[in-house]
């Protein structure tokens, strides 16, 4: 929970190290899988995403990985999240990712912020059956970085819609 809502990246470390042994070896699954994924921009050195060097990715990787992070319903449970708490209440948890609150069909995902990569995100919403995933890489503000995915996302609600195709040719005739 700590991890998908607040961003706490001792708890990311820790899930690294609970699932692999180590943040070594949960970084090496990590750049299996992206592999696997198809992101070929993307080298992780570390599980936080905080800067170093040769970890490094694309505004294109990166939604690759939200739309398969997406499919996880726990994932989806907690990056909707707005607030929390851990431990009976002594530890509270509030989402980084605003448009949860203020963008209608959120399903998620998550913010980055450092000092290399400035303000990040990877939304993701859902409206008529359609779920899309918007990108900002590299934003001058936090606020700019909300805007920005807004903007794509209303684009995309704007301007296409699912549609679900039968192969069954005796459909077709």
């Amino acid at each position: 929970k700590a991890t998908v809502i607040a961003s706490a990246n001792d708890a990311c470390v820790a899930l690294g190290e609970l699932l692999a042994g180590s943040e070594e070896g949960f970084v090496a699954l990590m750049n299996r899988r992206a592999k696997e994924l198809g992101m070929n921009n993307t080298n992780f050195v570390n599980c936080t995403g905080l800067d170093a060097d040769e970890h490094y990715t694309t505004a294109h990787d990166v939604a690759i990985m939200s739309a398969e992070l997406i499919k996880h319903p726990l994932i989806k449970k907690y990056s909707t999240v707005w607030m929390d708490s851990l431990r009976n209440g002594e530890s509270e948890l509030v989402n980084t990712n605003k448009l949860v609150r203020f963008y209608k069909g959120t399903t998620g995902l998550k913010t980055g912020t450092t000092s290399k990569a400035g303000y990040c995100l990877s939304a993701t919403a859902m409206r008529d059956g359609m779920e899309l995933v918007a990108v900002i890489l590299s934003g001058e503000s936090s606020d700019l970085r909300f805007s920005g995915a807004k903007k794509l996302l209303d684009y995309g609600f704007a301007n296409y819609s699912f549609t679900e195709v039968s192969a069954n040719e005796s459909e077709l005739s």
